[in-house]
């Protein structure tokens, strides 16, 4: 039995990861703040033998005694409006988080894995996105607290790789959606999924022209699985190639649900990337991962658990 400590580990993809190696028999303690996190994204771990949380922010050090064999840094808000709420916790999340984190591994001699994400390319100018690519990233303005405090993070993880020799791997996760998303959190998916279902009108910033690549969380999570258990430093991209406009998304959207709402627009966000599309190529050939479900399927099922809750 391995021992994984995943920090936000009650959020989106942190609780649907913990799930996953809980039913794989292993020992799973989870840390969460429960800022964005919840704790009912646990509640079928709650009886498990193998499952521990602990409720604390990993701005300040953890201190567990027990032997950890991975370190899984999911901590940190996810859309905007979570982390514009409080933007500097964000970046204190992203840097003396990460360095918490980075420091319980070296004590460990664990592996540790950890989430970037695609807006270290901000709003790119090379397509699709390659991990070579540098980005193109606004460092002052609101979206920088999240977009920057990103690059940080991987900057600190390459240093402690490089001087420590800690055992580091990276991937920088591309939209990702599914069961036990946050109704609340903002998302583009989610917003127009619960308009949908409520008949509301399907609010969309900017032309909708802008594009966006969308992952099916089982798809996310067997891509995360594979490079946590891999030699692999990254960063590599785990996302869904296929691209579509935010148009196309709420089209597909309102025809899934049946629903009778119009789309209105409303004025662009601020410095929201025009374009999004994840070059898979390394993630093929480093881990053997691909997605396998499309947008339509994976809707299908986001729409039937959002109708269930």
């Amino acid at each position: 039995m391995r021992h994984y400590l995943i920090s936000g580990g009650a959020g989106f993809l942190g609780s649907n990861l913990a799930i996953r190696l809980c039913n794989e028999g292993h020992k799973v303690t989870v840390v969460d703040n429960l800022q964005t996190g919840n704790r009912k994204n646990l509640d079928v771990l709650k009886k498990k033998p193998n499952f521990k949380f602990i409720e604390h922010d990993i701005i300040k050090p953890v201190d567990i005694e027990e032997k950890i064999d991975f370190v899984l840094n999911l901590a940190c808000p996810a859309s905007p409006p979570q982390y514009y709420k409080d933007p500097v916790r964000t970046l204190e999340t992203n840097s003396v988080g990460t360095k918490n984190m980075l420091d319980l591994a070296l004590k460990h001699e664990a592996r540790f894995f950890h989430t970037s994400t695609s807006e270290v390319y901000g709003d790119p100018k090379e397509h699709p996105q390659k991990e070579t690519y540098f980005g193109n990233v606004e460092p002052y303005c609101k979206r920088s607290c999240y977009d920057e405090g990103k690059r940080y993070a991987e900057a600190l993880i390459y240093e402690y790789r490089h001087l420590y020799s800690l055992n580091t791997g990276i991937i920088r996760i591309f939209n990702t959606y599914g069961p036990m998303m946050d109704p609340e959190d903002g998302r583009v998916v989610t917003n127009f999924i619960k308009q949908a279902l409520s008949n509301e009108d399907i609010t969309i910033q900017g032309t909708g022209e802008q594009t966006r690549s969308f992952c099916y969380v089982d798809d996310q999570i067997e891509g995360m699985m594979k490079m946590i258990h891999s030699s692999e430093e990254g960063p590599i991209n785990i996302g869904n190639p296929g691209e579509f406009t935010i148009n196309e998304l709420a089209d597909l959207v309102i025809r899934l649900t049946g629903s009778e709402s119009e789309k209105i627009y409303v004025e662009a966000a601020s410095s929201d990337p025009k374009q999004r599309r994840p070059d898979i190529t390394l993630a093929k050939e480093k881990l053997g991962w691909e997605p396998k479900i499309q947008l339509e399927e994976g809707l299908k099922k986001t729409i039937d658990w959002f109708e269930k809750i």
